[in-house]
């Protein structure tokens, strides 16, 4: 079972946790370790020999325009992370038009290559914009990674279904037809032949009836190595393809600390000096490559559709 790797490209002050603390007008004056941390990124994929998506952050492009030419040169994939990192229920329709259309013009002026992929900061898709499901099909992606189907206070959609599926590019809906909106069922294709917009949620964990997530950020570095491992491979069992997802920071333990409240600082910090041995491990005992190689693969056995050319697979053995 092939596994989709991720990595958010933000850099430390730039998370929602730090929002109150680090305004967006003080971003430029910051110290950036972005560049530092994304090395770290990267030599880790080339030693375990692994292909990754980067949803990188429209702002950064702007400022680090020659690491998002080195992160493509290397193979992985650049997917959008929309332009100011901004919660997408806070912004009207027309702004996030705008954010997603200018994140996704400058991210292929860059890697030279379409731009197949989103994800939400904050993964804020959620019951008060699934509106944002209808532009991003307009705009021209081919899957979004932005609804988590758990409870928490920030974000999420618990009733979502917990593996790939299709979502209804005009309304964000999850399909009806094909048994779809059935746990772990498939999609069929649309009248088009290829679905508009295809769901890769963030991986979850059935545990006495409620989703508990197990596949990074802060619950990559708080649970030890082998509960996720086994919890990834639960979900291949399932014959359900997982997705990792982190950040830079979380392999930069030295990072400025910031005056955080209490909540958002265990959130941030916690386990950082342990980001990088998991994420070996993990690497190591499954196969991983981009989330649109493993989209596309989806699509081909649900849609009978092919795979477009730069979504192939390299995986670590």
């Amino acid at each position: 079972m092939l596994n989709a790797l991720s990595c958010d490209l933000e850099d430390y002050f730039q998370v929602q946790d730090c929002e109150g603390v680090i305004s967006r007008d003080a971003w430029a004056a910051m110290p950036s370790r972005l560049e530092a941390s994304t090395e770290r990124v990267l030599a880790l994929l080339d030693e375990t020999g692994v292909r990754g998506t980067f949803f990188v952050l429209g702002w950064n492009a702007e400022r680090h325009p020659e690491l998002v030419r080195r992160i493509a040169a290397a193979g992985h994939e650049i997917a959008s992370h929309g332009y100011e990192h901004k919660m997408i229920f806070e912004q009207t329709p027309d702004e996030f038009r705008e954010d997603v259309t200018r994140s996704r013009a400058l991210l292929e002026d860059l890697a030279g290559r379409p731009v197949l992929g989103y994800r939400a900061p904050t993964f804020s898709i959620t019951e008060r914009s699934r509106w944002a499901v209808r532009i991003l099909a307009e705009a021209g992606y081919r899957y979004d990674s932005s609804i988590f189907p758990i409870r928490h206070d920030r974000y999420g959609i618990p009733t979502a279904p917990r593996f790939l599926h299709e979502l209804n590019g005009a309304t964000g809906a999850t399909r009806e037809d094909g048994g779809a909106g059935r746990e772990g069922a498939g999609a069929r294709p649309s009248a088009g032949g290829r679905p508009a917009l295809i769901e890769f949620p963030p991986t979850t964990l059935r545990v006495f009836g409620c989703n508990v997530p197990v596949a990074g950020g802060g619950y990559l570095r708080l649970f030890p190595a082998r509960l996720i491992l086994a919890a990834l491979r639960r979900v291949n069992r399932q014959r359900h393809p997982a997705i990792l997802y982190f950040h830079p920071w979380e392999l930069d333990p030295e990072q400025p600390r910031l005056p955080l409240r209490r909540t958002s600082r265990f959130r941030h910090y916690v386990g950082l000096h342990r980001t990088a041995a998991k994420l070996r491990r993990l690497l190591r005992n499954l196969a991983f490559s981009t989330a649109a190689a493993v989209v596309e693969r989806w699509a081909d056995e649900h849609a009978g559709a092919t795979p477009p050319s730069g979504a192939g697979v390299r995986t670590n053995g």
